[in-house]
């Protein structure tokens, strides 16, 4: 089984970027099964309804939300009628939507769960419950019904996901960190075959603060006044991470994505392209 997963989608430039990169994406990383972090996709923070059935009808199987997972109310109503956008497991059963699900693959007889997990750190907007309590009974539950079991676990302090993935190995395929928007490179398997990375970073500008405009962001800094709605559009990259599993649901390997995206016109151009293919 190979599994690609898409770091965080950051605005309009991130699912520009991701449009653009899948024939190359095809072409050097054939997949069973894709995965797309898109917790920033629709104006940095958050994912609208429309721009999840976008990226959904580009490919991904499986759509992972973070802390922004219920700050689109067009989403957070419909959530519930997008059974491919997973919100953390770890919220309040009152929550809508799912935080796992069983998805098919491009192999007909195999089938993959995937499952988010939001971490406990620096997040003052939503509150989860204990990830690592979540985290036995979830795994046992979903290794029931297939061995290819990945966790996106968003999270922001790097401790935190580092001490969750020593908790989980073994016991699932991967298990992807995310959140941070910046990749690390310390990819690797651990001793019971659990594939782990502490973020897969983000797709979309580079040249920016977590795929937002620089000066907007420095401005917060100063004035004190929130300030995440203007996007950036300078060195568009496409980063994630490329497993592949054997058939007893062990790693054998991980591999770092990055994808260099060109700009072929002017931003005003990619914004209605982005815009119109909603």
């Amino acid at each position: 089984m190979k599994v690609l997963y898409i770091a965080e989608l950051v605005g309009k430039a991130g699912v520009f970027s991701f449009k653009k990169a899948l024939n190359e994406l095809k072409q050097k990383f054939p997949w069973d099964f894709m995965i797309v972090c898109a917790d920033g996709a629709t104006g940095g923070n958050g994912l609208g309804r429309s721009h999840a059935a976008y990226i959904h009808k580009m490919g991904a199987g499986a759509i992972t939300l973070g802390e922004c997972c219920f700050y689109k109310k067009d989403l957070t109503e419909n959530i519930d009628k997008a059974p491919y956008v997973l919100r953390p497991e770890n919220l309040n059963h009152e929550a809508p939507g799912i935080g796992c699900r069983i998805f098919k693959t491009k192999i007909d007889t195999q089938k993959i769960a995937v499952a988010v997990l939001l971490g406990q750190n620096g997040f003052n907007r939503i509150y989860a419950n204990s990830p690592f309590s979540a985290l036995p009974p979830l795994l046992e539950k979903l290794r029931k019904q297939t061995p290819f079991v990945i966790v996106d676990f968003h999270a922001q302090a790097s401790a935190e996901k580092k001490t969750l993935f020593f908790a989980a190995d073994g016991n699932c395929s991967a298990v992807i960190g995310s959140h941070t928007r910046v990749q690390t490179s310390d990819e690797t398997i651990l001793p019971g075959g659990t594939a782990v990375i502490s973020d897969a970073g983000r797709t979309g500008s580079q040249q920016s603060v977590g795929g937002c405009d620089i000066h907007s962001r420095i401005g917060e800094y100063l004035t004190g006044i929130p300030e995440w709605t203007k996007e950036a559009w300078e060195d568009m990259e496409l980063q994630g991470v490329y497993i592949d599993i054997d058939k007893s649901g062990k790693a054998l390997s991980i591999e770092r994505v990055r994808v260099k995206v060109e700009p072929e016109d002017t931003l005003e151009a990619r914004e209605q392209e982005i815009d119109q293919s909603r």
